[in-house]
């Protein structure tokens, strides 16, 4: 158990390499009620979130989920973060565990022009199953027609009797679901869905190495209030032609000035190129850095990672140099994802 976020979270409940392993063959469960549930509310509710997020909301329908980025004035993000509709003037808002109390703070600060409410969902906890079984285990505790439940939207449900929210998305590159319910209930889910006997725990050593494999960005890793999204290849949720925005100015300007890109790479001599390392130049000066690294289970162990490194490196197949214990080991850059996507893809 270690502190993740002011919670005690379990890195894991077994050998990580098993856990991780059954995620990507059956399906694993996660514990991820840290995660900050927000409510926005109120007649200008679109008009506020599509003020403070950098992705166009009103293209969301009812129960259409959105990836999307909460930006600074500066260029940078206060966090990653997803929105999903509930109804007319009504949006559910999940943020990182440890940006929870900021961010919140943050939007409740810019809500006051729009005569909007932003409250915390007080009272709510949320788990997730993510695997190629995923959608057998919850099937037989949740309501009729789970199946026809696509990628990235949410529905009202009851699961094992409980009312719950359910949404299809995930952060492990595998098909799954998050569950939101009252806390009250947690305990009752959680029992409910172990006792197929398909799905293991998986605390959050599992859970980092299959974000990685999936190259899924992590807020403090990947993007920071530093750091400009287009740097992140995150231009995709980064949508100018749909108004102003907090930050876009800088966003935008960033982009063009940039001269770095977060490439993935595999070493190719043996070690771990760990969080933080330098990436380093034929000269050896340090020209990058590792954002994510750690041997992945899926290849065999193989040492992946995210990097920082000069726009000029970040193209598949080239070459760089991350400095491991005073070594500067190779190592080639490869595409990501590390591993196949399998999430449900609509139709």
């Amino acid at each position: 158990m270690v502190d993740f976020g002011g919670w005690d979270m379990p890195v894991s409940y077994g050998p990580i390499g098993p856990e991780h392993l059954a995620a990507r063959t059956a399906a694993g469960l996660f514990d991820i009620g840290h995660m900050g549930q927000v409510l926005v509310e109120g007649g200008r509710a679109l008009d506020f979130l599509q003020a403070i997020t950098t992705n166009d909301v009103s293209k969301l329908g009812d129960g259409r989920m959105q990836y999307s980025l909460l930006p600074n004035a500066e260029g940078g993000l206060h966090d990653d973060i997803i929105v999903t509709r509930l109804g007319e003037n009504r949006y559910y808002v999940v943020v990182n565990a440890s940006n929870t109390d900021a961010d919140f703070a943050w939007m409740r600060s810019q809500a006051g022009t729009f005569g909007v409410e932003v409250r915390l969902w007080e009272g709510r906890t949320l788990l997730a199953v993510q695997g190629p079984r995923a959608q057998e285990i919850l099937e037989p505790l949740a309501e009729p027609g789970l199946d026809k439940l696509a990628y990235y939207h949410l529905r009202r449900d009851r699961v094992a009797g409980v009312e719950a929210l359910v949404s299809r998305s995930g952060y492990t590159g595998e098909d799954g679901f998050e569950i939101s319910v009252p806390e009250s209930a947690a305990l009752e889910i959680w029992s409910a869905l172990g006792k197929s006997g398909i799905a293991s725990p998986v605390g959050l050593g599992a859970r980092n190495t299959l974000r990685l494999e999936a190259a899924y960005p992590l807020y403090g890793h990947e993007i920071s209030a530093q750091w400009n999204p287009y740097d992140a290849n995150l231009g995709w949720v980064i949508k100018p032609e749909k108004g102003d925005f907090i930050g876009k100015k800088a966003i935008l300007e960033g982009k063009g000035a940039s001269r770095r890109r977060l490439a993935g790479f595999r070493l190719m001599e043996k070690g771990v190129a760990r969080d933080g390392y330098a990436v380093l130049d034929a000269a050896g000066e340090k020209t990058g850095w590792v954002t994510s690294g750690a041997p992945s289970p899926s290849l065999g162990n193989a040492c992946i990672g995210l990097a920082y490194v000069p726009t000029t490196a970040a193209v598949v197949g080239g070459r760089i140099r991350v400095e491991v214990r005073g070594r500067a080991l190779e190592a080639e850059i490869i595409p990501t994802p590390f591993v196949p996507s399998h999430v449900r893809k609509n139709v």
